[in-house]
């Protein structure tokens, strides 16, 4: 069930970081910070199932998982970090390009790591 929260969570987390990126970008800031605020609180529901997943990885990680488990710990750490500059960047009007450089490459990671290469699917 927990696999489900955080899948759940993180979908609905780049729901709303769209939509606060695009309201930012279209000048309605009032509108985009609310969004942006909501996403915050998604944010904490993301790294609280995300610990719960990263606590069961651990403790049934093998040698030569266990630093793929602290890698996408860390990749999902950085995906959410991405989100948030790039939020505020935009918000700011400020150049982001290279937030979302890394922000592809941090997703593409954890999305990797998550369901190629860990054992903890949607169906657990």
């Amino acid at each position: 069930m927990n696999t489900h929260l955080h899948i759940t969570s993180w979908v609905l987390a780049f729901v709303l970081f769209a939509v606060a990126v695009i309201l930012h970008k279209k000048g309605n800031a009032k509108a985009g910070k609310i969004v942006q605020m909501i996403l915050r609180l998604d944010y904490l529901l993301i790294l609280y199932s995300g610990g719960h997943l990263l606590g069961g990885y651990l403790g049934n990680a093998t040698g030569g998982t266990l630093g793929e488990v602290i890698v996408k710990g860390i990749a999902g750490i950085w995906v959410i970090a991405a989100m948030e500059m790039i939020a505020v960047k935009t918000a700011k009007d400020k150049p982001t390009k290279g937030w979302w450089i890394q922000f592809v490459i941090a997703v593409l990671l954890t999305l990797i790591l998550g369901f190629m290469r860990l054992g903890y699917g949607v169906l657990i």
